[in-house]
């Protein structure tokens, strides 16, 4: 899934006074600003690249721990699936909670000590996890995980930003996404082949370990950072500054889209461990788990999203992302074990070109504090996760998968609902501006 950026603008920088930093190996500007910065095949851009790889498979493998693992946190601590399912919505909300706090801290301690300090707290708490003796405690451990992992998403775009040349950036960014998404197959797939050997809490100590080693190497790894300007974000700049996007309505809209999208994802991938390990199905742990590869599907359709917005325009985009989610859903009502993959794969092809398409938009309609807009969108995104989890749990121990798959929707209703306003809205507009013209 893509990261938003929320550091400071390069405008921003530009601005603020010049002054040392615990972050900053030197406080000189250079007369080229960008001669000095990290740059493919010169020292240290591998060694950030591999740093950042690293950070990305952590914080998503942690972050998501839990889900493959539902069943079997059910059938051990005898809880419903509404119950365990809040196992992974109280990170996610945890995470959407710090980001935007953590994003204005680090613009004060730095990037690369904010992503340091995350890490660190987040593979600590993963390493308690496994012995929590109660659904109670393995929930608030969990809370307090996603408020620390927040610290990597709200630090690693603007260190990329600051550090590495505008012609290197995309590939810089492109790996740490990667390792996203790797580390949220890679933590589900693992999880779900141990649990099935050793249980569910052997399989998240396993999971706390490859934190550890990614932590590890991550500050081995990670360059001391060239470009960092520390500057205060004091809590009535930052609110001032979030309502102002919050009064923009595009912006409002594509938060809304955002969520939507991810209350559907949220939802089918929480649930779907419970409906496979059931009838007519009865797949082991292991290979439950390992339906998390079908993630790989989703890193095609965000690069296509690109190709798509050209072809459609962005509502058109949206359209068909909306389309291929609904049509995956209803495919998954099906008692085929066939037709039910064939489904995920559409429901996440649709939902990470949706997403792509949302995000990317928010960068582009934000004319000022960029930062802080991707960072309401990280927000609401993860508040999205939450609420789909939960809220898809809950419709599933009432009604079965069909529950599950009305909720979902019943969101993708409403994304369309949003995308037909603005493009009624968008019509009104070019008709008017045209009256204008003739007149």
């Amino acid at each position: 899934m893509p990261p938003a950026d929320t550091g400071a603008s390069v405008t921003d920088r530009a601005a603020a006074s010049p002054q040392s930093s615990t972050d900053s190996s030197s406080s000189a500007a250079p007369t080229d600003p960008e001669s000095d910065k990290l740059r493919p095949g010169g020292p240290g851009y591998r060694r950030m690249s591999f740093a950042l790889f690293a950070a990305g498979v952590a914080t998503f493998a942690l972050l998501y721990s839990t889900q493959a693992l539902l069943p079997a946190i059910s059938a051990d601590l005898d809880v419903a699936p509404d119950q365990a399912s809040w196992t992974v919505s109280a990170a996610t909300f945890g995470l959407a909670l710090g980001v935007i706090p953590l994003s204005a801290l680090s613009e004060r301690f730095g990037r690369r000590t904010m992503m340091t300090a995350s890490l660190t707290v987040a593979a600590m708490i993963a390493l308690l996890v496994p012995f929590a003796p109660s659904l109670g405690t393995l929930i608030a451990l969990r809370a307090v995980q996603g408020v620390a992992l927040a610290g990597l998403p709200a630090s690693a775009m603007a260190f990329l930003a600051e550090e590495v040349r505008a012609k290197a950036l995309v590939a810089a960014i492109g790996l740490f996404v990667a390792g996203n998404s790797i580390g949220g197959m890679s933590g589900r797939i693992l999880t779900g082949w141990v649990a099935q050997a050793w249980g569910w809490r052997v399989a998240l100590g396993a999971v706390g370990v490859l934190a550890v080693v990614c932590a590890v190497a991550f500050r081995l790894l990670v360059p001391r950072a060239r470009h960092f300007v520390p500057r205060a974000v004091g809590p009535r700049t930052l609110a001032r500054t979030l309502g102002g996007h919050l009064a923009d309505p595009l912006l409002r809209r594509l938060y809304a889209i955002g969520a939507l999208f991810m209350t559907v994802f949220g939802a089918v991938y929480t649930v779907i461990g419970y409906r496979l390990v059931s009838k007519p199905f009865n797949l082991p742990q292991g290979i439950v788990g390992s339906i998390f590869v079908i993630y790989l599907v989703g890193t095609v359709s965000s690069a296509a999203a690109g190709t798509l917005v050209g072809r459609m325009g962005r509502r058109g985009a949206l359209y068909l992302a909306v389309g291929t989610t609904a049509a995956g859903l209803l495919l998954t009502l099906s008692s085929s074990i066939g037709a039910v993959l064939a489904g995920l794969v559409l429901i996440t092809a649709g939902f990470f070109a949706g997403h792509a398409v949302a995000s990317s938009s928010v960068s582009r309609t934000a004319k000022t504090a960029r930062a802080q807009a991707s960072a309401l969108y990280q927000c609401a995104y993860y508040i999205g996760s939450s609420l789909g989890g939960a809220l898809g749990a809950a419709a599933f121990h009432a009604a079965g998968w069909s529950g599950t798959v009305l909720l979902g929707l019943a969101a993708m209703a409403g994304a369309v609902g949003i995308t037909l306003y603005a493009t009624r809205k968008a019509v009104v507009e070019r008709r008017l501006l045209s009256l204008a013209k003739a007149a």
